[in-house]
């Protein structure tokens, strides 16, 4: 299916890594322009590189996205290099584990700095942009705002303010024909989520007893199949799509674990 990314300029955040790259290369792969933004600028590179190695068009913007500034810089930077922007997707952001009692107050502000902020500063400094192309936005976001998960009050707050954020601008942004969704992952093997499984002390156990209780085939969520979402979301496909929240998880929020 062409999804009509031909020459669209598209700002993935985190997108040199995981959930992000899978973003950016389908993105690319559809003939639009990825404009990677992420803290690491060899990061950003290298999945430029591959993604023009394959035939794609791609740009790189080092930005620290939890400094306003930064956000700033990454929405002029691209306009600067490309003329405009047609869709924005938020994918940026850590489980930081910042608990209520293993956290404090400065910890917790700074864990929705790091996660929240940047949704909101980057559309915000966009939106002229988005006006004129009638474009879209997609929030990446996680199951841990809707089941909460424990130790993690930081990164669950930040999570559930990106699905009512997503209503509220749906809303707003009616007038001007700019659609807002949000894609739900939940169990996702990114080499992140690797990094934690290999840190605790059993981990081919863990990782068995997580597979054992998702619903559909009872295996992890791939980043392609969030990011087949994600850029279909953006796309004219999705043209009367807007204000979802659309969980790709293989049925692990919402169906009854015991059937696994």
């Amino acid at each position: 299916m062409d999804l009509g990314l031909k020459d669209k300029v598209v700002i993935v955040t985190g997108g040199a890594k995981g959930i992000g790259e899978a973003i950016s290369k389908l993105v690319a792969a559809e003939g639009g322009i990825a404009v990677i933004a992420g803290r690491n600028a060899e990061d950003n590179e290298k999945t430029v590189q591959a993604i023009k190695s394959a035939g794609g068009k791609a740009f790189g913007i080092q930005a620290e996205l939890g400094e306003v500034a930064d956000c700033r810089k990454v929405i002029d930077t691209t306009i600067k290099q490309f003329g405009t922007i047609h869709a924005l997707i938020n994918n940026a952001g850590v489980n930081d584990g910042v608990g209520l009692e293993s956290g404090s107050p400065e910890k917790f502000m700074a864990s929705l700095q790091k996660n929240l902020s940047h949704y909101y500063n980057l559309v915000h400094y966009a939106l002229p942009e988005l006006k004129k192309n009638k474009g879209s936005v997609v929030n990446i976001g996680s199951k841990v705002a809707t089941t909460g998960q424990g130790n993690t009050s930081g990164y669950a707050a930040s999570k559930g303010a990106i699905n009512a954020l997503t209503r509220e601008w749906a809303v707003e942004l009616l007038p001007y024909s700019i659609r807002v969704n949000t894609v739900i992952p939940a169990e996702v093997w990114t080499p992140l989520y690797e990094t934690w499984i290999n840190s605790l002390p059993n981990p081919k156990e863990k990782l068995a007893s997580i597979v054992s209780k998702i619903p559909l085939e009872q295996r992890m969520t791939t980043s392609e199949e969030i990011a087949s979402m994600t850029v279909f979301l953006i796309s004219a496909h999705s043209s009367h799509t807007t204000g979802q929240i659309v969980y790709v998880d293989g049925g692990y929020t919402h169906l009854d674990r015991s059937i696994s």
